[in-house]
Protein backbone atom coordinates (compact mmCIF):
# COMPACT_ATOMS: atom_id res chain seq x y z
CA UNK A 1 0.00 0.00 0.00
CA UNK A 2 1.06 3.29 -0.77
CA UNK A 3 2.45 5.34 2.04
CA UNK A 4 0.50 8.50 2.96
CA UNK A 5 1.44 11.89 2.75
CA UNK A 6 0.51 14.22 5.38
CA UNK A 7 1.56 18.22 5.16
CA UNK A 8 1.84 19.38 8.77
CA UNK A 9 1.70 23.45 8.61
CA UNK A 10 2.57 24.90 11.95
CA UNK A 11 4.85 27.80 13.01
CA UNK A 12 5.53 26.77 16.39
CA UNK A 13 8.71 24.37 15.63
CA UNK A 14 7.62 22.45 19.38
CA UNK A 15 4.41 21.62 18.25
CA UNK A 16 5.14 21.11 14.23
CA UNK A 17 8.00 18.46 15.36
CA UNK A 18 5.41 16.62 17.74
CA UNK A 19 2.80 16.30 15.44
CA UNK A 20 5.07 15.28 12.90
CA UNK A 21 6.55 12.65 14.69
CA UNK A 22 3.61 11.49 16.35
CA UNK A 23 2.31 10.92 12.71
CA UNK A 24 5.53 9.67 11.18
CA UNK A 25 5.12 6.70 14.48
CA UNK A 26 1.39 6.01 12.62
CA UNK A 27 2.88 5.23 9.32
CA UNK A 28 2.64 8.42 7.68
CA UNK A 29 5.12 10.29 5.83
CA UNK A 30 5.10 14.43 6.59
CA UNK A 31 6.17 17.43 4.95
CA UNK A 32 6.72 20.67 7.21
CA UNK A 33 5.75 24.31 6.25
CA UNK A 34 6.05 26.96 8.85
CA UNK A 35 4.11 30.23 6.90
CA UNK A 36 1.12 30.28 4.53
CA UNK A 37 3.27 30.53 1.05
CA UNK A 38 5.62 27.29 2.25
CA UNK A 39 2.45 25.52 2.72
CA UNK A 40 0.80 26.49 -0.92
CA UNK A 41 3.80 25.79 -2.73
CA UNK A 42 4.36 22.56 -1.13
CA UNK A 43 0.90 21.35 -1.84
CA UNK A 44 1.72 22.17 -5.16
CA UNK A 45 4.82 20.39 -5.47
CA UNK A 46 4.08 17.14 -3.27
CA UNK A 47 0.36 17.03 -3.16
CA UNK A 48 -0.75 15.54 0.35
CA UNK A 49 -3.15 12.91 1.08
CA UNK A 50 -4.05 15.20 4.37
CA UNK A 51 -3.24 18.87 5.87
CA UNK A 52 -2.99 19.64 9.28
CA UNK A 53 -3.41 23.05 9.13
CA UNK A 54 -2.83 25.67 11.85
CA UNK A 55 -5.18 29.13 12.06
CA UNK A 56 -2.40 31.57 12.92
CA UNK A 57 0.31 31.39 10.23
CA UNK A 58 2.83 34.09 9.30
CA UNK A 59 2.77 35.33 5.14
CA UNK A 60 -0.89 34.59 5.22
CA UNK A 61 -3.17 32.74 7.62
CA UNK A 62 -4.47 29.48 7.78
CA UNK A 63 -7.91 30.39 6.29
CA UNK A 64 -6.62 32.08 3.41
CA UNK A 65 -3.84 28.36 3.07
CA UNK A 66 -7.07 26.70 3.19
CA UNK A 67 -8.79 28.82 0.48
CA UNK A 68 -5.86 27.84 -1.78
CA UNK A 69 -5.65 24.93 -1.54
CA UNK A 70 -9.07 23.83 -2.32
CA UNK A 71 -9.65 25.65 -5.39
CA UNK A 72 -6.72 23.55 -6.96
CA UNK A 73 -7.59 20.07 -5.81
CA UNK A 74 -10.02 18.99 -2.65
CA UNK A 75 -7.85 17.63 -0.34
CA UNK A 76 -8.81 16.57 3.66
CA UNK A 77 -7.72 19.49 6.33
CA UNK A 78 -7.29 18.94 10.34
CA UNK A 79 -7.65 22.35 11.23
CA UNK A 80 -5.74 23.82 14.58
CA UNK A 81 -7.06 26.60 15.87
CA UNK A 82 -5.29 28.37 19.93
CA UNK A 83 -9.06 29.80 20.74
CA UNK A 84 -12.27 28.42 21.13
CA UNK A 85 -13.78 31.23 18.88
CA UNK A 86 -17.19 29.34 17.22
CA UNK A 87 -16.03 32.05 14.84
CA UNK A 88 -12.94 31.34 13.44
CA UNK A 89 -14.38 27.70 13.44
CA UNK A 90 -16.99 27.94 11.65
CA UNK A 91 -14.91 30.12 9.45
CA UNK A 92 -12.44 27.86 8.75
CA UNK A 93 -15.10 24.89 8.14
CA UNK A 94 -16.93 27.77 5.65
CA UNK A 95 -13.71 27.44 3.23
CA UNK A 96 -13.06 23.95 3.50
CA UNK A 97 -11.73 22.65 6.36
CA UNK A 98 -13.29 18.95 7.22
CA UNK A 99 -12.26 18.98 11.28
CA UNK A 100 -10.96 20.56 13.70
CA UNK A 101 -8.70 20.99 17.26
CA UNK A 102 -8.65 23.08 19.78
CA UNK A 103 -5.13 23.54 21.24
CA UNK A 104 -3.84 22.25 23.70
CA UNK A 105 -4.92 18.53 21.68
CA UNK A 106 -3.27 15.38 22.53
CA UNK A 107 -1.77 13.77 19.59
CA UNK A 108 -3.56 10.76 20.02
CA UNK A 109 -6.82 12.85 19.31
CA UNK A 110 -4.80 14.47 16.39
CA UNK A 111 -3.63 10.93 15.17
CA UNK A 112 -7.30 9.18 15.80
CA UNK A 113 -9.08 13.05 13.70
CA UNK A 114 -6.60 12.00 11.12
CA UNK A 115 -7.56 8.02 10.27
CA UNK A 116 -10.59 8.72 10.69
CA UNK A 117 -10.94 11.50 7.73
CA UNK A 118 -8.53 9.41 5.72
CA UNK A 119 -10.70 6.28 6.19
CA UNK A 120 -13.62 8.17 4.66
CA UNK A 121 -12.05 9.01 1.83
CA UNK A 122 -11.18 5.39 1.27
CA UNK A 123 -14.70 4.28 1.73
CA UNK A 124 -15.80 6.74 -0.55
CA UNK A 125 -13.33 5.69 -3.44
CA UNK A 126 -14.15 2.18 -2.77
CA UNK A 127 -17.72 2.65 -4.08
CA UNK A 128 -18.31 1.43 -7.37
CA UNK A 129 -19.51 3.41 -10.93
CA UNK A 130 -23.03 5.05 -8.89
CA UNK A 131 -24.55 8.05 -9.92
CA UNK A 132 -27.17 9.46 -7.87
CA UNK A 133 -29.92 11.68 -9.54
CA UNK A 134 -32.44 13.61 -7.94
CA UNK A 135 -34.52 16.15 -10.39
CA UNK A 136 -31.57 18.41 -11.56
CA UNK A 137 -29.18 16.90 -8.95
CA UNK A 138 -26.67 14.22 -10.12
CA UNK A 139 -23.74 13.00 -7.93
CA UNK A 140 -21.40 10.83 -9.23
CA UNK A 141 -19.92 9.10 -6.39
CA UNK A 142 -17.26 7.45 -8.01
CA UNK A 143 -15.30 10.79 -9.47
CA UNK A 144 -17.21 12.44 -6.89
CA UNK A 145 -18.93 14.94 -8.91
CA UNK A 146 -21.70 16.89 -8.29
CA UNK A 147 -24.34 18.69 -10.77
CA UNK A 148 -27.12 20.77 -10.53
CA UNK A 149 -28.64 22.00 -13.36
CA UNK A 150 -25.90 20.87 -15.41
CA UNK A 151 -23.43 22.85 -13.58
CA UNK A 152 -20.44 21.13 -11.34
CA UNK A 153 -20.14 22.07 -7.69
CA UNK A 154 -16.52 22.55 -5.95
CA UNK A 155 -17.32 20.11 -2.79
CA UNK A 156 -14.87 19.40 -0.39
CA UNK A 157 -14.07 16.06 0.59
CA UNK A 158 -16.20 16.19 4.02
CA UNK A 159 -18.75 18.34 1.57
CA UNK A 160 -19.25 15.40 -0.75
CA UNK A 161 -19.84 12.59 1.82
CA UNK A 162 -22.15 14.66 3.63
CA UNK A 163 -24.32 15.01 0.77
CA UNK A 164 -24.18 11.69 -0.40
CA UNK A 165 -25.52 10.56 3.28
CA UNK A 166 -28.39 12.62 3.40
CA UNK A 167 -28.80 11.28 -0.49
CA UNK A 168 -29.72 8.02 0.52
CA UNK A 169 -32.04 8.82 2.94
CA UNK A 170 -33.61 11.27 0.68
CA UNK A 171 -36.77 13.62 2.45
CA UNK A 172 -35.97 11.53 5.44
CA UNK A 173 -35.10 13.81 8.55
CA UNK A 174 -31.44 13.11 10.07
CA UNK A 175 -30.15 14.21 13.61
CA UNK A 176 -27.20 16.00 13.95
CA UNK A 177 -25.85 13.52 16.14
CA UNK A 178 -26.68 10.94 13.66
CA UNK A 179 -24.61 12.76 10.86
CA UNK A 180 -21.79 13.52 13.43
CA UNK A 181 -21.54 9.68 13.49
CA UNK A 182 -21.89 8.46 10.33
CA UNK A 183 -19.95 10.83 8.49
CA UNK A 184 -17.59 12.26 10.73
CA UNK A 185 -17.11 9.18 13.14
CA UNK A 186 -17.35 11.32 16.36
CA UNK A 187 -18.38 9.31 18.88
CA UNK A 188 -20.41 12.29 21.32
CA UNK A 189 -22.72 15.05 20.02
CA UNK A 190 -20.70 17.92 20.67
CA UNK A 191 -19.50 19.07 17.13
CA UNK A 192 -23.12 19.74 16.01
CA UNK A 193 -21.98 23.32 14.73
CA UNK A 194 -19.54 21.23 12.46
CA UNK A 195 -22.74 20.05 10.84
CA UNK A 196 -24.24 23.29 10.37
CA UNK A 197 -21.61 24.73 9.00
CA UNK A 198 -21.30 22.75 6.45
CA UNK A 199 -24.98 22.36 6.06
CA UNK A 200 -24.35 26.33 4.97
CA UNK A 201 -21.70 25.68 2.39
CA UNK A 202 -24.04 23.03 0.60
CA UNK A 203 -26.40 25.52 0.47
CA UNK A 204 -24.49 28.33 -0.96
CA UNK A 205 -22.99 25.73 -3.20
CA UNK A 206 -26.01 23.97 -4.68
CA UNK A 207 -29.18 25.86 -3.90
CA UNK A 208 -30.69 27.51 -0.92
CA UNK A 209 -33.68 25.10 -1.48
CA UNK A 210 -31.91 21.76 -1.81
CA UNK A 211 -31.35 21.15 2.22
CA UNK A 212 -33.98 21.40 4.87
CA UNK A 213 -33.98 21.96 8.45
CA UNK A 214 -36.25 20.55 11.17
CA UNK A 215 -35.44 23.06 13.50
CA UNK A 216 -34.22 21.16 17.06
CA UNK A 217 -33.65 17.93 15.02
CA UNK A 218 -31.52 17.89 12.46
CA UNK A 219 -31.48 18.01 8.19
CA UNK A 220 -33.34 16.33 5.27
CA UNK A 221 -32.68 16.71 1.77
CA UNK A 222 -35.48 17.99 0.05
CA UNK A 223 -35.28 16.87 -3.68
CA UNK A 224 -37.67 15.29 -6.41
CA UNK A 225 -37.44 11.63 -6.91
Amino acid sequence: MKERRVLVVEDERTIAESVAARLRAEGFAVDLAADGPSAVESVRLNPPDLVVLDVMLPGFDGLEVCRRIQADRPVPVLMLTARDDETDLLVGLAVGADDYLTKPFSLRELAARVHALLRRVDRAASIGQQILRFGDLEINQAERRVRRAGIEAHLTPTEFDLLVHLAGRPRTVLPRERLLTDVWGWADGSGTRTVDSHIKALRRKLGADLIRTVHGVGYALEVQP
